[in-house]
């Protein structure tokens, strides 16, 4: 039996589909020109191209931040019982 915490590793697992299907909106939907463009289309182009590889950017991080969150779920373990309370006596 494996101990995990199913908080962790359901957050962690969430974060990952999320990033994924961003990726895979985001590399479906690259901004492409055409050869008759103007130099202002040009320059909109570039900025809707490099906004789109920030955003992929951000996807890929929210995936590596799921990856570990479930790396960090195999190793947390919930700690049985509760504190301790310790009681200290007055000196008489």
């Amino acid at each position: 039996m494996v101990l995990l915490d199913k908080k962790i590793l359901g957050g962690g697992l969430a974060m990952i589909s999320v990033g994924l299907a961003l990726l895979v909106y985001l590399n479906s939907a690259v901004p492409v020109g055409t050869a008759d463009m103007t130099e202002q289309e040009a320059i909109n182009l570039d900025q809707r191209q490099q906004q789109n590889r920030d955003f992929s950017n951000f996807a890929s991080m929210i995936v590596g931040i799921g990856f570990l969150l479930i790396l960090i779920s195999f190793g947390a373990r919930k700690k049985k019982g509760g504190a301790k309370t310790i009681k200290i006596k007055p000196p008489e």
